[in-house]
Formats: C-alpha cells, structure tokens, sequence
C-alpha cells in the first residue's frame, strides 16, 4: 500500500493584498480567492478565527468540485435525453392531430418552401408545431454546459418548466390566428406571405436557462460557494448561507473580489429555516445541496432532503468521528443518528452506514429513495453523496437494507450480519417481475461467537445496501486526466481514494468497471434498489495473528491462499491494511490455523483456557479428529449395555482412528484433500497453500490510497466564534 503525507508539500499560499483601503491575507485554491484579515503568529491565534476557513479540508473541496461537476453533466444528459422524448412526442401527435393542427402545420411548412429553407430568426425547426429545438438548445446540452437555450414559442402556447429535468410542457389555448382570421375564412392555398407573416409573430424566441441551483448551506468563508460557481460550468446560482453576520459579510467580500456577486446569493439566518422556506416554494427547490457543518450534519438532513429536486444531489460532511465511529458515547450516538458503532477496526465503515441509515430514514418519511453514489471516510470526518429520489415503490426496500450487525468485539472480531426483513423477487403469469417483502426470521447469531466462545455485541441499525454506485466513481476517475493540477492539488489522493472505493464494489451483482477514458455521454446507471452489499465491513490480519499470539502473514500470502480457495479479497479504503473479501468466518479462521500449523507455531503456554485464539486452536484439523473419537469413545461407554458391546465399540473406533489420512484403497491422502463423503469437515479438509505470487496485487500505477497526517496540529480546528 501506498501512504503519502503530500498535501504537507503543499501548503496553502498567502499573500496580503489591499482592498476597499483594508489589507487582508489572500488565499488561493482552485479557481477561487479568498480574503481573510491577517491572524497573529502564535498558535492561538492561527486556531482563533471569526469566519472558520480549514486547509486542510482542501481535499473534501477538490472531491466536491469533481462530484458536484460528474453529477451535473449526467444531469444535462438526463434533460436532453428527456427534451429529445418530449419533441419526439409534439412531433407524432402533430402528425395524427386535428385537422386544424394539419393545417396549422402545412401553413408552416409552405412558409419555408418560400422562404428558400431558410431558418426562422437563425434557429431550427422541429416536426411538430407548436415547438421546435434548436441547434444551440442541442448544442449546449450536448456539451453538458448548461448555457441559455432559445425555445421557439407560441403565443396560444404556454410553455412550463421543470427545472431539474429541463423538460418542456405546453397548454393550448384558442387556436385562433392572431390576426383575428378564423380558419374557415381562409383559403386552404391563401397567401403564403401571410402565412409567413402569422409565423414570425406567433413563434418569438424565448431565452430559458436550465436551472441548476446549488446551497451551501452552511458557507462560512463561501470558498465552496465560489469554487462551485467558477469550476462547475453548469452552475446558474449558489446560495451562500450562514447564520453569522460577519460570515455572510465575508461570502459577500469574496463574491465581490472574484466577480461573481451576480450568481452568488449570500444570506444571513438558520439553514434549517432556509429550507423549510424553500419547501414552501417549490419553484425554488435545489438541485445540489451541500451541509458541512462544524460536528454531525443529522440535524439538517430532514429539512434538506425535502428541499431538494427530484433526483437531486445531497452532500453530506460529519466531523463527528468520535461519536459515529466509536463506542465511547453509545447513547450520544443512538440520538443522533439512530444506531450505535462498535468497537474495531470496522468502527469507521460502520460510522458511514450509520450516517447513510439516518439520511435514508429521514427520507422515507416523506417517499424518497435515496442512492449512495460514493461514502468515504477521510481523515477525521466522513463525507457522503447521496442522489434522492421520489419513489415510494423503492422506499419498501429500505427495511430489507437495514441490518444490525452481532460483533464479536471482546473475542475473536468475527461478526455476523442480521436484516430487518426479507425482499424476494417473483414472477407474474405474464412473465414480468415484482418483489414481495416479509419479515426476517432471527436471531441469526447465538449470544455467543461461533468460533471462540466469548460473548458478542450488538451494533446498528444500519444501512445494509452499497456504499458506492461504481458508474459514478468511473465518471469521475475519466475526468482526473484532463484536470489541471495546479488548480486540483490533491488529484493523486483523489485517484488512490476512489481507485479503492471503486474495488470496494467488487461484490456487488452489477457490472465491474474502470475507467474508460471515453468522452462518450452517457448517463450514471443507478443500482437496483434491492441491492444489499453482499459482504460488508472486512478484517485486518495483524487483528487475527494478535488473536492467535502468532507472527502476522503477509498480505500476499494471506491474499494467495483465499484466492487459491476460489475467494476474492480486495481493500477497505476506510483501513490500510485491511481484507475485504467473500470468504466466511470459517474458512479464515481455518487459513490462520493453518498459518501456525504450517508456518509459525506458537509457543507453548501463549494460549490458555479462557482466550479467545485457544478455543479456535482447538478446532485444528488434528484436534478436531482426535475430539471426535474421543466423543465417540465416551458414547460407547454410555451406550454400551455389556463387556462384550464395550469391546466390540472400542475395537471399532480404534480402527476408524486408525484409517485418518487415507482413502478407501488404504492409500495415504494428501493433507488438505478433499474426501467423497465428507461434506461435514469441509473446513478442515481445505488444501491451504500461501501463495504469494498468487496473492501479490498487479504491479500498476503507483497511488496515494492512504494519507498520513498532513502537518502539525492537524484535525478539525476550533469552531469559529459566532456573530450574530
């Protein structure tokens, strides 16, 4: 694995400029400025700031930029594809319309024959005819930059518009001629100028700008907001809020000093009032929303998945890590986002599908489905994007995606998942597929570990499904390449990061992709809505060898001998090195057993009764037998009803003790073979070899999966100081 500490390279830079006769510290990042008054040069006074601005969350905002941009480009496919539909439709139901439509229509058409095909006021034409799209309509769609579109209009039409989808809709009123000429006082080959002429009044292009409206909810400085603004091109306005003054004074400086004041809105007041507000105008609704707050965002999430379009886009910061990603404070973190974390290694991927269970419930309440499309944890905080939908026929399989894991924490660190319910897949009499929802039968686990005995805990609710949608990390690992570095600082992270949470989806029944580097627009496929995530969280094997009291195995090793068993392992990207794969419990603990047996025995005396690693020793191979016979031996006894059935049961448990280890010929079987007849001891009769050359990962491009703490004092820094 590769670790870097590159970002400590470097460091934002400053430089104090003069503007409106103050002299302020400028940051640059990405395309955008920032100006901040000067801070002392004590560390007290770098960490006691009025408007909170981190740099180290430079990579949050870098991946913001890039994810916001992906989404906004899919969405610009979305609406040309649906426009493309809508024109299709105007145009056959002009086809089988009225006759006064026809004649409506082939009015037009004569108009163009004279007109020698020229082009009304320089825009095209559809089939239909009551509205047509144009070659800069198609044209800029087609380049996903969302720019001004000319819609032809009527003036018996009346266009409306929604402004996520970019769809267009028409009402017709009287059909009249505007010059007062009813239909029946016109000659079926009337004047063609006239005709022309009715057409130059009644089809005046309209200027419509596809709206992709954006709040930041919580913008203290505005640097997202503005970076959004000069980096997304499809951006039409941001929303800057912050609840204190003199931060909505600062987001108004910096609009001003980056020439955008005109799509930046800055606003002073609580986020949550915001956007109950904004639920109230449903005109108004956003298309991306963006919480970052200082601590959990859960308090937000109601008001905010309300506020969004349909299949809007809601990014999520929690800073909060030692709530959700820990034991520490169980009650504090039930409160907040309805589950609890456990205790490991696991704790952070674990805190992700917490924070995903109390988006996905705060929007059910109200039919929304929503669709992890990338949950990452980075360094002391998580960050999310989620797409919401409407869709209460997806809603009813949020319960069959909700799980409570049993952990064995205080043991071994094996676990066991459990889910609310249970979604089957049927199929009618016309051959068409429905799903059917019913409860889950339980407990799943015993109180106690399967494989060392020892009590186990519960964690969650939590979410269950995937944590990534695969098709929308491919789009943006495709545009990495083409990104300047200079602007985008933390490329080579941001590649490592989504490199691991792309394989992380390796699992998943859907299509495996990598980047394609195709310029080819295609929409992001969403996941079927019954997926689970066959094979959440994963294990470490320093956790397992630290179990066993023995050496640790290498990755490569620990890597070849899944795989030579038929299993698939990749990493956690919440983890350096961490194993995800799809091998159970059994079959790892077997492979480490093996590991001891064949590699690394353990000293006598390390284990003793009452540890976790002695009662899974005790389940080797050879002990395994050897406690059979014995439990065969003392039925025998029981059983035995005089001298001579004692003999003859002893006699006979000898000679079966006596044939382990070869087949029915007498012949000697290879240690780890299986036998026919011996579905019972599968486990145990596994030909476990460490390969690493089978286990060794690809040599390819070299990459920063993991960060190590980028500079002194690093973290979260003090909340600013609140002026309201």
């Amino acid at each position: 694995m590769s670790r870097s500490n590159t970002a400590s390279k470097n460091p934002p830079v400053t430089h104090e400029v003069q503007y409106k006769d103050k002299t302020y510290e400028k940051v640059r990042e990405g395309l955008a400025d920032i100006l901040n008054l000067p801070s002392g040069d004590s560390k007290k006074d770098r960490n006691k700031q009025a408007v909170f601005y981190n740099p180290i969350q430079q990579f949050n905002r870098d991946l913001s930029v890039l994810a916001i941009r992906a989404f906004a480009e899919d969405l610009a496919i979305i609406r040309r594809t649906r426009h493309e539909r809508r024109i299709e439709k105007l145009a056959k139901d002009g086809k089988r319309g009225t006759k006064r439509k026809r004649e409506q229509l082939a009015r037009h058409n004569t108009a163009e024959k004279l007109n020698g095909n020229k082009k009304l006021g320089g825009q095209g034409t559809s089939e239909g005819p009551e509205e047509s799209t144009t070659p800069q309509f198609a044209e800029n769609i087609e380049q996903s930059q969302c720019q001004d579109e000319i819609l032809p209009t009527t003036s018996n039409t009346t266009l409306t518009s929604d402004p996520l989808a970019g769809e267009v809709g028409h009402t017709t009123g009287n059909s009249s001629n505007p010059n007062g000429h009813t239909e029946e006082q016109q000659s079926a080959d009337g004047n063609a100028a006239d005709a022309q002429h009715d057409i130059e009044q009644t089809r005046t292009p309209t200027i419509k700008t596809p709206q992709f409206r954006i709040l930041d909810a919580l913008s203290a400085t505005g640097l997202r907001a503005l970076r959004y603004v000069k980096e997304i091109p499809q951006v039409t306005s941001v929303t800057a809020n912050d609840i204190s003054s003199s931060a909505t004074a600062s987001i108004k400086l910096n609009a001003e000093y980056n020439g955008i004041i005109d799509k930046v809105q800055p606003t002073t007041g609580d986020a949550k009032s915001l956007m109950y507000h904004t639920i109230a105008h449903t005109k108004d609704l956003f298309s991306v929303i963006d919480l970052d707050p200082y601590g959990t965002a859960v308090p937000f999430l109601d008001a905010a998945v309300q506020a969004l379009h349909d299949g809007g886009l809601l990014c999520v910061t929690c800073t909060d890590a030692g709530v959700f990603a820990s034991v520490g404070f169980p009650e504090k973190t039930f409160s907040q986002y309805g589950g609890i974390s456990w205790k490991g290694t696991q704790g952070h991927e674990a805190g992700l599908r917490l924070i995903l269970n109390a988006v996905a419930t705060s929007a059910a309440r109200y039919g929304l489905a929503v669709e992890p499309l990338l949950s990452l944890n980075i360094d002391f905080y998580a960050r999310l994007f989620v797409r919401i939908r409407r869709s209460p026929a997806d809603v009813k399989f949020l319960a069959s995606k909700t799980m409570i894991v049993y952990n064995c924490d205080h043991g071994c660190g094996s676990f066991s998942t459990q889910y609310f319910a249970q979604t089957k897949e049927r199929e009618d009499k016309n051959g068409g597929k429905f799903h059917t929802h019913s409860l889950a039968q339980g407990p799943s686990a015993t109180p106690f570990c399967d494989h060392c005995g020892f009590k186990t805990h519960l964690a969650g609710p939590m979410w269950g499904g995937p944590l990534h949608n695969p098709h929308f990390i491919t789009k943006v690992l495709d545009m990495l390449p083409n990104l300047d570095k200079e602007v985008y600082a933390t490329i080579p992270r941001i590649e490592g990061m989504l490199t691991l949470a792309l394989n992380e989806t390796l699992f998943q029944e859907s299509p495996q992709l990598s980047p394609s580097g195709s310029n080819e627009a295609t929409p992001i496929l969403s996941l079927d809505p019954a997926l689970r995530d066959p094979h959440p969280f994963f294990f470490n094997p320093s956790i397992l060898a630290r179990t066993l009291h023995c050496s640790v195995p290498s990755d490569a090793a620990l890597r070849g001998a899944l795989h030579g068993l038929g299993y698939r392992t990749t990493r956690s990207h919440t983890e350096p090195g961490s194993i995800r794969t799809d091998a159970p419990w059994s079959i790892v603990w077997e492979i480490m057993r093996e590991w001891v047996r064949q590699k690394h025995p353990i000293k006598a005396g390390s284990l003793t009764k009452g540890m976790a690693g002695f009662e899974i020793i005790k389940k080797d191979r050879s002990n395994r037998r050897l406690e059979e016979k014995k439990e065969e031996l003392k039925k025998v006894l029981v059983e035995s009803e005089n001298v001579e059935s004692l003999q003859t049961g002893i006699e006979a448990a000898l000679f079966r003790l006596s044939k382990i280890g070869t087949d029915a010929d007498g012949d000697k079987v290879q240690d780890g073979e299986l036998q026919e007849g011996n579905a019972g001891a599968l486990c145990h009769d596994l030909k476990v070899e460490f390969n690493e050359r089978l286990g060794r990962e690809v040599a390819g491009k070299k990459m920063v999966r993991y960060q190590m703490n980028p500079r002194p004092d690093w973290g979260p820094m003090s909340k600013a100081k609140v002026d309201l």
